[in-house]
């Protein structure tokens, strides 16, 4: 990744916008929509401990020279060269905000890929992550375990599970599947053979084992740019390993002879 994508909180907290025309006002919609209090003049935004800044000036390098030796991150309108962060294209079904970003290389790329999703991604989306966060409580009675808790999750989320995110729910979806979820988590193994060092080759079926494992076992000839499709948190165990495994989905790569 050449970024680091970040959901940064602004609300009730000033944010400078600089510039007149149609960008700036852009921005000072993106920056209220999110809560922030936009304040027009540098000196006041940075007097008034402002993080962020955004720029449409005629004399954009300078003042985001300005802004960044006062310690603020800097987003320069259309020079990505000059920018500390880009702002991404947003779908939003809050509380889920989807944002695609293509490191300033074409927004016109990122906005027609919010496009094609809006289509995909149900409104009913913001109702489902509500839902969950409601039932916290009753998840945690039902499985006091984090690691099973994360299992049944992952079953329930998963295509075509009872809270499948792709799918349309209503308000009484979450509350339904509690009730008929077992509270069982048996662990599951699964091995594959990679037809490539390419991690475009992976399957789907393939990435949504990576995306749900708990641990990885893998010969060390392969490739770091495929562990990276697996969960952040899964453990790591090059082949051999004999050692005892954690409880839960435990993938096993191997890497097929490219000759």
């Amino acid at each position: 990744m050449k970024s680091l994508p970040l959901f940064h909180r602004v609300a009730g907290q000033p944010v400078i916008v600089l510039g007149e025309g149609p960008a700036a006002e852009a921005k000072r919609r993106l920056v209220a929509r999110a809560g922030g209090e936009v304040v027009t003049d540098a000196e006041a935004g940075i007097a008034r401990g402002a993080r962020l800044a955004f720029v449409a000036t005629d004399n954009a390098a300078d003042d985001a020279a300005r802004l960044r030796a006062a310690g603020l991150l800097v987003n320069v309108v259309d020079r990505p060269e000059l920018c500390d962060f880009t702002t991404p294209s947003i779908l939003d079904r809050d509380p889920v905000l989807i944002a695609i970003g293509t490191g300033g290389a074409s927004a016109g790329l990122a906005k027609h890929l919010r496009l094609r999703l809006e289509a995909i991604v149900p409104e009913s989306l913001g109702l489902l992550a509500r839902s969950l966060a409601a039932a916290r409580g009753k998840l945690r009675e039902r499985w006091p375990d984090a690691a099973d808790r994360r299992r049944a999750l992952d079953g329930a989320l998963g295509p075509g599970g009872e809270l499948d995110p792709l799918a349309a729910h209503d308000g009484d979806a979450v509350a339904a599947w509690l009730g008929a979820a077992s509270t069982g988590g048996e662990g599951r193994r699964i091995e594959f053979a990679l037809a490539s060092d390419d991690p475009g080759d992976l399957t789907l079926r393939q990435l949504q084992a990576l995306g749900a494992a708990d641990a990885i076992l893998f010969d060390p000839a392969i490739p770091p740019a495929i562990l990276d499709r697996a969960r952040a948190d899964a453990e790591r165990f090059p082949l051999p390993h004999e050692a005892p495994l954690p409880e839960g989905l435990v993938i096993v790569l191997h890497r097929r002879s490219m000759s």
